[in-house]
């Protein structure tokens, strides 16, 4: 009873819940994309639901799987030429869905395609997608992902990444995975702030990635207890980068604070920490585990942190 009081005050007054599933009046998660109203609660069954792809209107909208994670199994196919859900509404709460599989003529075929304001992932999974979530342009936005794993996104053009938040107003990544991203980035934001704590952003055995995190535009960022594991194969030699992107104007505010992450090399063919641009002020980097790597370039107070040789951990392995 308390957990039903619980969910009954987060939903908006008068909020529907629409219930999807094979044996409901909806029985594919597009149908109630079409029908949902402002405020609306859509619960899809767990499950696969495969070649189903929507385009969402309705403002603060709580879409989650029940019973399990519900698993869009797109099979190359996006809404509107741009992803499997996109999202022109604001305020939109995604939770236990699985995208699988987004393809586009323009090669950015992603997951979720956020169009609207505001949004929230919790317990999610982004697989095999050309991006994972691509956000566009919106200085008034927040994105919030959180408990989430992105795997094996990118076309492998090093144009898309496992994440990608345009120009927003705040990014938060936490207590998730990023890992094996296809020649692009695991992280990608160009958001005014960025907050990507406790989270693991891994290349592992077969993964190709450019940088682990790229913040092309600066802003103010504070990156922590993070493991961070560049692999033998990345295209790139840099894990970390911030404000590299020489083509485009920084935002008004730029620092950067990294501190008590572990980041792990095993790229032989050279490897740099962390890159600052020049004429930022230093980047405040403490309290981190080294480990296969020292170098560093750019306006850095380096401040408590360990170095170790690589031998000092076992040997990175990856799962299926």
């Amino acid at each position: 009873m308390a957990i039903l009081a619980s969910a009954a005050l987060c939903e908006p007054a008068g909020a529907r819940t629409i219930q999807v599933g094979p044996d409901r009046l909806y029985t594919l998660p597009s149908q109630a994309a079409k029908n949902a109203r402002d405020g609306d609660v859509i619960e899809i069954d767990a499950g696969d639901y495969p070649a189903d792809v929507a385009f969402w209107r309705a403002n603060n909208l709580t879409i989650r799987g029940v019973g399990g994670m519900a698993h869009l199994k797109s099979q190359g196919k996006t809404a509107k030429g741009k992803a499997i859900w996109v999202f022109k509404g604001n305020d939109t709460t995604v939770e236990h869905i699985g995208f699988h599989d987004a393809k586009a003529s323009a090669r950015n075929g992603a997951g979720i395609r956020l169009e609207g304001a505001d949004l929230t992932v919790r317990h999610s999974l982004f697989r095999d997608n050309q991006n994972g979530i691509l956000t566009g342009k919106n200085p008034e936005s927040e994105v919030l992902v959180e408990h989430t794993e992105f795997d094996h996104n990118g076309y492998g053009n090093g144009q898309s990444h496992n994440i990608y938040i345009g120009v927003i107003r705040k990014f938060t990544l936490r207590d998730s995975v990023s890992r094996r991203a296809r020649v692009g980035h695991q992280v990608k934001s160009r958001a005014a702030e960025n907050i990507i704590t406790d989270n693991k952003l891994a290349d592992e055995v077969t993964g190709n990635s450019s940088y682990l995190i790229d913040l092309p535009v600066g802003g103010i960022a504070y990156i922590a207890r993070n493991t961070l594991q560049q692999g033998a194969l990345a295209e790139n030699f840099t894990m970390v980068s911030f404000g590299a992107d020489r083509k485009e104007k920084l935002h008004a505010q730029n620092a950067l604070r990294v501190e008590n992450n572990t980041f792990i090399n095993d790229r032989r063919a050279g490897c740099r920490l962390l890159f600052v641009r020049d004429g930022i002020e230093p980047a405040v980097v403490s309290h981190n585990r080294f480990v296969g790597c020292k170098k560093m370039d750019g306006p850095i107070k380096s401040e408590d942190n360990t170095y170790q040789d690589r031998s000092a951990l076992p040997p990175t392995s990856e799962r299926d």
